[in-house]
């Protein structure tokens, strides 16, 4: 193991010294449970904060800690750059070809080149393609393009999804969402709303939060028919035609169209929902880096897609248990504009609370910026640790230096020597200010593992996302066994509905999206069943009910219903219709459905299936002893190994330290009277020595010019001079004593350090992803099935005049 490669610590760099002009051999280490508490990163152009954050998130990877980054200028996508066997090949699409004409070298050539420097650069920061390849194994890395289809794109605008029901319990909490939902959208209309004073806010908010109000989510389609038709009658006291008129509704609800209908638009409401959970994770449970690029959007859109990503991590980060450790990061390459010290865009008050309530759920913000005077430093105030890199005007300084005044633990803060530290930064070279420690250290960044090509450009962003693929890029969802079943077999449709015996149960699924303009609907047959199952088990502490509805394919064959082959269907049961719509058309109906006593048969036959096909899946963890919750997937169940393994580690590594504390104080205590009994015994060895010098001296010189023959002072006096010598020799002696007591002190202190770090050592870290977890079924028992019907069920799909059939069903 590398000197850096510590548990839970973050490998920065190396210390430098100013005075000297030097890189020292100190290496700097972070401890990523400071992260907590947030960091700030300033420099001006140049400075190499960039290459910071990058090399900062390269360590949260390897540390298995989730990371979403946005990246307003385009050069977080370097991330996905990291070429473990470092070839010229490897570097060759993504060099700048006009670096390469400049030095006069051929594409193939300047790659080469910059291979063997990236190798040697690495080599002499104790890096290398191992490292490089661990670090791809640790996360999955993914960049998305929200508003663009060139990497991978995020769905926004497709429904502004209802918060969870323990978030509108929170009456601050889901008062905030509302009002940054609905200043985000106004936003994206270029549109500056004041909560209290704007029509269009207090309307879009208070048609928001009808809907929520019901865990009912809202598209933006069905935004704009509540402008024209607000499901509220009045907004106050007022009458909502008063409050705001039918004619200034149509034409913010016309903005809001022409938006939905500008070309290029539609991106917005394709790809992978805006989830944080699906940012922060894989599906397995695998920590995610995922550079969210907003380079290519305008300052509104910008604006607009930022809020409502805060607003999702938010409602994420209250969901999470409480932690010490750091569970996340959430890292922002320029701040400008988001964070301003007087206006206050929509972003502006949900970084404010996830600066302010974060830490206790382990989520860390790392916010980098060149612009320190347009921030808010009484936001910053809750930032513990401050990197800070060249500046570029004295104004910039001061105002730095006031934020840091304000962050200081304690009030203990040397502006004088801060001011002198920050005139000699140089590139690459940055102070640590961190609370947790006890001085501020200057250090010079190390070598980053991933190649710094620049930012991106669509193209290469296309490129990468077609060589490196690390996820579909077509929208990532679930895909229903209904949609496998309904394409099984076509629907064949029959002269008029059949007619069925009078115990024979039936139900008309309710259509999810009504056919418009020459579509109609056409109901297809299906035996469909529900029940409500209860999973008990004393061993494993469950207690689950969970709820059951199929639909299956009837034929005529020797098997009639495939158990297996089942769609399940969402929707409540109490919305299930008891006759179809009007003019619908109906699919043939087997023979099998018409005939009663052939239902209570599947009734039999599906509880019989339940038991078997549908137990409750656990997870069992075996290095940890622990079983997964009913409601967790093995994706959740493997996060929540990775954060208990980092908070045991954390408690570790902090006994230890504790553990060696004592002895250390102890040892360094006892060096300090070394050295100080060494400086004193030295000073009286000094003096000792120039009284034996002068006493010699005089008695000789008396001798000399007194008499010919020594007198008896004389004699006395080189008596003395010669006792002198005795006593220097002695004093000699007590400092050679003490420097050999003070080097073993040395030796007990490197033994007990050495000691601590072989301790550490034994606490391997720990890996969810591949620990082989353990599978536990629990089986219902059939007292615990209770069934609500099993029935011909009749499912509505749309035919257009082309012929095509799709489900219009949930």
């Amino acid at each position: 193991m590398e000197d850096y490669e510590k548990l839970g610590a973050f490998y920065l760099g190396k210390a430098y010294d100013l005075e000297a002009d030097e890189l020292l051999e100190d290496i700097v280490l972070y401890d990523s449970k400071d992260l907590t508490t947030h960091a700030v990163i300033i420099g001006m152009t140049g400075s190499g904060k960039t290459g910071l954050g990058i090399g900062m998130l390269e360590e949260a990877a390897l540390d298995h800690v989730p990371v979403i980054a946005i990246d307003p200028k385009g050069d977080l996508g370097n991330l996905m750059l990291t070429f473990p066997e470092l070839r010229a090949e490897d570097f060759r699409p993504w060099i700048n070809q006009r670096e390469a004409t400049d030095k006069g070298l051929t594409p193939d050539d300047f790659a080469k080149a910059q291979a063997e420097l990236w190798s040697k650069g690495l080599a002499q920061w104790g890096q290398g393609g191992e490292r490089i390849a661990r670090l791809r194994d640790s996360a999955e890395f993914t960049l998305y393009t929200p508003g663009s289809s060139a990497g991978q794109p995020i769905s926004v605008l497709r429904s502004f999804d209802a918060p969870s029901e323990a978030l509108r319990e929170d009456n601050d909490l889901y008062r905030e969402r509302v009002q940054a939902t609905a200043t985000s959208i106004l936003s994206l209309l270029g549109m500056e709303a004041d909560p209290i004073t704007s029509k269009e806010h207090i309307l879009i908010a208070n048609l928001l939060e009808d809907a929520w109000r019901d865990g009912n989510s809202l598209d933006l389609a069905g935004l704009i028919a509540s402008i024209q038709q607000p499901p509220m009658k009045r907004i106050g006291v007022m009458d909502i035609d008063t409050f705001y008129p039918a004619k200034e509704r149509f034409a913010l609800a016309m903005k809001l169209n022409n938006l939905l209908a500008a070309p290029g638009f539609d991106i917005w409401m394709e790809g992978e929902p805006l989830s944080a959970n699906r940012l922060f994770y894989t599906d397995k449970g695998k920590p995610r880096v995922s550079i969210v690029s907003i380079a290519h959007l305008s300052d509104a859109e910008r604006m607009f897609f930022v809020s409502m990503l805060l607003t999702e991590i938010v409602s994420w980060m209250r969901a999470q248990p409480g932690t010490s450790s750091l569970r996340a990061i959430l890292y922002m390459d320029e701040i400008f504009g988001y964070m301003p010290p007087t206006a206050a865009p929509p972003s502006k008050n949900l970084f404010l609370t996830l600066l302010k309530q974060a830490r206790a759920y382990g989520l860390g913000l790392v916010l980098a910026t060149q612009n320190p005077v347009d921030l808010d430093y009484k936001g910053l105030s809750n930032t513990g640790t401050w990197f800070i890199g060249r500046l570029q005007t004295e104004r910039d300084k001061a105002r730095l230096m006031e934020g840091l005044e304000g962050a200081a633990a304690s009030g203990l803060f040397d502006k004088q020597r801060m001011e002198q530290i920050l005139a000699g930064l140089g590139k690459r070279r940055f102070l640590l200010h961190n609370v947790h420690e006890d001085e501020p250290v200057v250090f010079n960044t190390r070598w980053a593992m991933s190649y710094l090509a620049g930012p991106f450009t669509r193209q290469q962003i296309q490129t990468l996302m077609a060589v490196r693929t690390t996820g579909p890029t077509s929208p990532v969802e679930e895909v229903p066994r209904q949609v496998a079943a309904s394409g099984t077999a076509p629907i064949s449709e029959a002269s008029q509905r059949p007619v069925l015996a009078p115990d024979i149960p039936q139900y008309f699924m309710p259509l999810s999206e009504r056919p418009s303009g020459d579509e109609r609907v056409v109901y297809a047959p299906r035996l469909i069943a529900a029940a409500d199952v209860v999973y008990s088990s004393a061993r494993y502490k469950v207690e689950e009910e969970r709820r059951f509805f199929f639909a299956w394919e009837l034929t005529d064959g020797p098997v009639p219903v495939e158990w297996d082959a089942g769609e399940a269907l969402a929707g409540d049961l109490e919305r299930l219709e008891r006759e179809a719509r009007a003019q619908a058309a109906f699919g043939e109906c087997p023979g099998v459905a018409l005939k009663s006593k052939n239902f209570s048969k599947w009734e039999s036959a599906f509880k019989r299936w339940l038991r078997s096909a549908e137990p409750l899946v656990l997870f069992r963890s075996p290095g940890f002893k622990l079983v997964s919750l009913p409601s967790e997937t093995e994706g959740d169940f493997r996060v929540r190994l990775q954060n208990a393994a980092k908070e045991r580690r954390d408690i570790a590594v902090e006994k230890l330290r504790k553990k060696y504390a004592a002895k250390t104080t102890t040892l360094e205590e006892r060096l300090r009277r070394a050295h100080q009994i060494i400086e004193k015994e030295a000073e009286q060895s000094r003096k000792k020595k120039m009284d034996t010098v002068i006493s010699l001296g005089t008695a000789i010189l008396g001798a000399v010019l007194g008499r010919k023959r020594l007198s008896s002072t004389s004699a006395s006096r080189v008596g003395t001079a010669m006792k002198n010598i005795g006593g220097m020799q002695k004093e000699a002696g007590d400092v050679k004593r003490a420097e050999e007591t003070a080097k073993a002190v040395r030796a007990k202190l490197e033994e007990l350090e050495l000691q601590m770090e072989q301790d550490l050592q034994t606490l391997e870290p720990f890996d969810a992803q591949a620990e082989d977890l353990e599978e536990i079924s629990v089986k219902a028992k059939s007292t615990d099935i209770h069934i609500h019907f099993v029935a011909l069920g009749w499912l509505p799909y749309g035919r257009t005049g082309e012929g095509r059939l799709s489900p219009a069903y949930e």
